[in-house]
């Protein structure tokens, strides 16, 4: 029997409040890994999910910072090292919220704000905790992307050219540390059901459901669950991969 096992691992999750980041977080501890949790603002969930980790018998740290800075991704490297020593696994979700609209008008503000939170805390993550992965000669590097950017639809540009940036560097980066044994993989959701729609009763979207091949919207589980594999040995030879959990909504092709 295959199971996921991240014991003696230690992960970093960015925006580790954020709908898919609660779940990614509990997941990834439930797998037995150690978990840095980032947030920004959500200090009063980020601490309960401190609490539901060491329930899990793991151990947790809470990190208040700003991943599109660079004295954010500092204190956070230094935060996670002082805890727990260089880990093996960081999961950069973290984004940018802002109000989607046309190019026409769109504030060139929100092109930045994507760029910094797609493009930049990539970059900055991979400098703060790559290093100590080349010299274990083992890492997991997971960046969260979204179905979006093979969609291109109206109102989705800041959104888009954010994380097909992101993508790009990520790529390379793939091909630039494969040699070390670390690998870097994308997930992208489609419109994933999480708590605020369950909250709301908003889980069904006739509308959206119906273009999905198989018409239904995935759950946050869904998610977490592709990024406790790419994390786990069971996807030692999957590097470069942009991977869809989207019910086959978009679907890269050759």
């Amino acid at each position: 029997m295959l199971t996921i096992d991240l014991s003696q691992k230690t992960a970093v999750v960015t925006g580790a409040t954020g709908e898919l980041g609660r779940v990614m977080v509990r997941t990834l501890a439930k797998a037995g890994a150690n978990v840095a949790i980032q947030y920004l603002n959500n200090a009063d969930l980020a601490h309960t999910l401190h609490g539901e980790c060491q329930q899990l018998g793991v151990k947790a740290i809470t990190v208040q910072a700003d991943i599109t800075a660079k004295t954010g991704i500092e204190a956070l490297r230094k935060a996670t090292f002082d805890a727990f020593g260089a880990p093996q696994i960081i999961v950069n979700n973290a984004v940018i919220q802002y109000t989607w609209v046309n190019v026409l008008d769109q504030a060139e503000t929100d092109y930045e704000s994507q760029f910094r939170s797609c493009v930049l805390q990539n970059v900055m993550m991979a400098k703060a905790f790559v290093p100590a992965m080349i010299e274990a000669k083992y890492g997991r590097v997971i960046a969260i992307n979204t179905e979006c950017t093979m969609q291109a639809m109206p109102n989705m540009s800041a959104y888009t050219s954010g994380k097909a940036g992101q993508d790009r560097v990520l790529r390379v980066l793939a091909k630039e540390v494969g040699g070390h044994g670390i690998t870097v993989n994308q997930v992208a959701p489609g419109w994933t059901i999480s708590d605020k729609y369950r909250a709301t009763g908003q889980e069904r979207q006739p509308g959206y459901e119906e273009k999905v091949p198989l018409k239904r919207r995935g759950t946050d589980q869904e998610i977490a669950n592709v990024v406790a594999f790419l994390a786990s040995d069971l996807a030692s030879f999957i590097t470069g991969a942009y991977i869809p959990v989207c019910g086959g909504n978009v679907m890269p092709c050759i």
